[in-house]
C-alpha cells in the first residue's frame, strides 16, 4: 500500500513539474515576435513647434497615429542641434520601433542617425532630408519645385526687372538650400532682376522683421521679397509697412494660416502651399509599412501648390 501511495505522488510531482514547464512566460515564444498595433512605438523628432508649420505636422501625424492604432511619441528640438541630437538618443533608449526625423540642420542631424541605425532603428525624414546616416525614406514637398515657383512669379510680377530681396531659412537645412536654388533657377535669368540683398532669418518671424530693417536702412528701393518661409515672410511685411512701403510684392512659403489671411486681405501675394498635415500623415503611414517590412519608395513626395488672393 504504501508503494502504491510513493508512486502515486511521483507521478502527481512529475506531472506538475511537466505543467511548469510547458507554461508560456509573458513575451516569450512566437507571440512576442509579432507586434500588435498598440504595440507599434514611433518617435517624431521636430525642429521646432514654434513655427506653426510644424505644428500642422505634428498634427497631422498624431491623427494618422490614432487612426492607424499606433503610438506616437513627439519631441521638440526647439531649432537647437544639440538638443534634437539628445531627444533622439532619448528615444533610441525609451525602444522606439521606427524613427521620424525632421532635421534642424541636415549636416549636424547625421551623428543622431547614425546612433539610431547602430541601435537597429529605421530611419525617416520629414520636410528636410539628411547628409548622413542611413534613411529609408524621405517625406516631403519638392522644395526645388517649390522655390522656382515663388521665383517664377515674382518674375511675372515684376515683368522682368526689379530690386528683390531673399531671406533665407536656417542655414544647413535642406529646405533653406532647396528652396533658394529653385528660386535662383527662376529669377537668375531674368537680366532685368537684381538680388539686392540675400540673408538669413533663419525661418522665424521676429528674425525675419529685424533683418528686414536692417535691409532697409541700407536701400528702401526694394520691389520684392521671396521668404524661404511665411514667418519670415510675416516678419518682412512688418517691417515694409512701418517704412511706409505698401506695394512690395511679399512672397512666401509654406501657406500657414496667417500667411493666407495676409494674402486674402491683400498685404501679402502669394505663398506655396506644402500641405504639412499631409506630411505627417504620409510619415505615419510609411512608419507602419517600414515597420511590417514592407517595400517604401526612397522618397515620397507631396503636391505644392500657388495661393495667390
Amino acid at each position: 500500500m504504501k508503494t502504491m501511495v510513493k508512486s502515486f505522488v511521483l507521478l502527481l510531482v512529475g506531472a506538475l513539474l511537466l505543467t511548469a514547464c510547458s507554461t508560456k512566460a509573458p513575451g516569450s515564444d512566437s507571440d512576442s515576435k509579432k507586434k500588435g498595433k498598440g504595440d507599434l512605438k514611433i518617435g517624431l523628432s521636430i525642429s521646432t513647434l514654434n513655427n506653426p508649420f510644424f505644428v500642422t505636422l505634428k498634427e497631422g501625424a498624431q491623427k494618422e497615429a490614432k487612426k492607424a492604432g499606433v503610438q506616437l511619441k513627439s519631441v521638440d528640438a526647439q531649432d537647437d542641434s544639440a538638443k534634437q541630437a539628445n531627444d533622439i538618443e532619448d528615444l533610441v533608449q525609451q525602444g522606439v520601433d521606427v524613427l521620424l526625423v525632421n532635421p534642424t540642420d541636415s549636416a549636424a542631424i547625421s551623428a543622431a542617425i547614425e546612433s539610431a541605425n547602430s541601435a537597429g532603428i529605421p530611419v525617416i525624414t520629414v520636410d528636410r532630408s539628411a547628409e548622413g546616416g542611413k534613411v529609408v525614406s524621405h517625406i516631403a514637398s519638392d522644395n526645388v519645385e517649390g522655390g522656382k515657383m515663388a521665383g517664377e512669379y515674382i518674375a511675372k510680377e515684376l515683368k522682368g526687372k526689379g530690386n528683390v530681396v531673399e531671406l533665407e531659412g536656417i542655414s544647413g537645412s535642406s529646405a533653406a538650400r532647396e528652396r533658394g536654388e529653385g528660386f535662383h533657377k527662376a529669377v537668375d535669368k531674368e537680366k532685368g532682376i537684381k538680388i539686392t540683398a540675400k540673408q538669413t532669418a533663419s525661418f522665424d518671424r521676429a528674425k525675419g522683421l529685424n533683418v528686414m530693417e536692417n535691409i532697409l536702412q541700407g536701400n528702401k528701393n526694394v520691389d520684392a521679397v521671396f521668404a524661404h518661409n511665411d514667418e519670415m515672410a510675416l516678419g518682412a511685411l512688418q517691417a515694409l509697412e512701418a517704412a511706409g512701403l505698401k506695394d512690395v510684392i511679399v512672397v512666401g512659403f509654406d501657406a500657414t494660416d496667417d500667411a493666407q489671411k495676409a494674402i486674402k486681405d491683400g498685404k501679402m501675394a502669394a505663398t506655396v502651399a506644402q500641405k504639412p498635415d499631409m506630411i505627417g500623415s504620409e510619415a505615419v503611414q510609411t512608419a507602419v509599412k517600414v515597420s511590417k517590412k514592407e517595400k517604401v519608395e526612397k522618397f515620397v513626395p507631396v503636391d505644392l501648390d500657388l495661393i495667390t488672393k
